[in-house]
């Protein structure tokens, strides 16, 4: 149906009505007139052909300035009611930027991804599926940095991970200052719950928070942390002397990513493979469900520009007309 979200604007329509009755007439210069001794000349026009001339001029005039304020009434269509859950969840995602997030060690079908890729397939899905929730983006390398303040816009959020690049926050690992930085952002928000998912496949290099202190720091301010180490541990390289297995996941720290989350009430989740990070991820869905009772909402589009620029026509013509008389 039709609304309007300023209705009381209808109370203008009567204007030209006041104007026209109660405005005092412009009056001409009086004793002005055209003397010509041969009246008999000019035809004396109709009197009915001269009232039509005077009288569609009027009639569209106030046609526009009708559409003028129904205009300014600000038309809606709106649609039907529409159920949005809202979960009163803050939830937040660090992502490692780390130069050994390079490695090739994931596969998917038959060719070999890094672990940037593999993460922004299955946290791309992720955000995707947290309807309701507000989500926000941190990427860390040598420095956390803000990619993403917490928003109800997942879209956004989703491509703006897409979009991150290996290396773009330095080449070492500082878990601390991420951890830190989530920590900062959440305490301000007046939130029932307060998550953050940290995926890295190192250990903490570089960084001036040491992340076992931001963790306690995340304990008190009530933030839970699930944190993610990933990366494979066999891997076949070939060389000179023939092929062997490495374990590229060496530098990763478990031990303190286990303590990290354990201090927060998380959970330590490890990802060998891309079937591993979908099972962690969908495994955090649901540890932190989005199900709660709904709002409703009826969405809105804006009809104010289709009466708008009929009446913008309405009064160019007339000024056209007018000035050909």
């Amino acid at each position: 149906m039709i609304g309007f979200e300023w209705p009381w604007l209808a109370l203008l329509l009567p204007l030209p009505y006041f104007i026209y009755r109660y405005a005092r007439p412009w009056n001409a210069a009086t004793g002005s007139a055209l003397r010509v001794p041969f009246l008999d000349d000019f035809v004396e026009t109709e009197p009915d052909a001269v009232s039509k001339a005077r009288t569609w001029p009027l009639w569209l005039a106030l046609l526009a300035w009708l559409l003028l304020v129904f205009s300014a009434m600000r038309p809606q269509w709106l649609g039907e009611l529409v159920e949005v859950p809202v979960t009163g969840r803050e939830l937040m995602l660090a992502v490692d930027l780390s130069g050994s997030m390079e490695q090739q060690d994931f596969v998917l079908g038959v060719r070999r991804i890094d672990r940037l890729t593999a993460t922004k397939l299955v946290a791309g899905d992720f955000i995707e599926r947290r309807v309701g929730d507000r989500i926000g983006l941190i990427l860390f390398g040598e420095q956390a940095y803000l990619q993403a303040p917490l928003t109800f816009d997942r879209e956004t959020v989703k491509t703006l991970l897409s979009e991150a690049v290996i290396g773009l926050a330095g080449k070492a690992t500082a878990i601390g200052d991420a951890i830190g930085l989530a920590v900062k952002r959440l305490r301000e928000r007046d939130a029932s719950q307060r998550v953050l998912v940290l995926l890295t496949d190192g250990a903490n290099t570089d960084g001036v928070v040491e992340p076992l202190s931001a963790a306690q720091l995340a304990s008190r301010e009530g933030l839970k942390i699930y944190t993610i180490g990933i990366g494979a541990t066999e891997l076949l390289e070939r060389s000179l002397f023939g092929t062997r297995k490495v374990n590229p996941s060496a530098d990763l720290d478990e031990a303190a990513l286990r303590e990290i989350a354990g201090l927060t009430g998380g959970a330590y989740f490890r990802a060998r493979d891309l079937d591993e990070l979908e099972r962690i991820y969908a495994l955090i869905d649901e540890m932190e469900p989005v199900e709660q009772d709904p709002k409703k909402f009826r969405p809105r589009k804006a009809l104010y520009y289709w009466p708008l620029a009929a009446a913008l026509l309405l009064c160019a013509f007339l000024g056209l007309v007018r000035s050909r008389v």
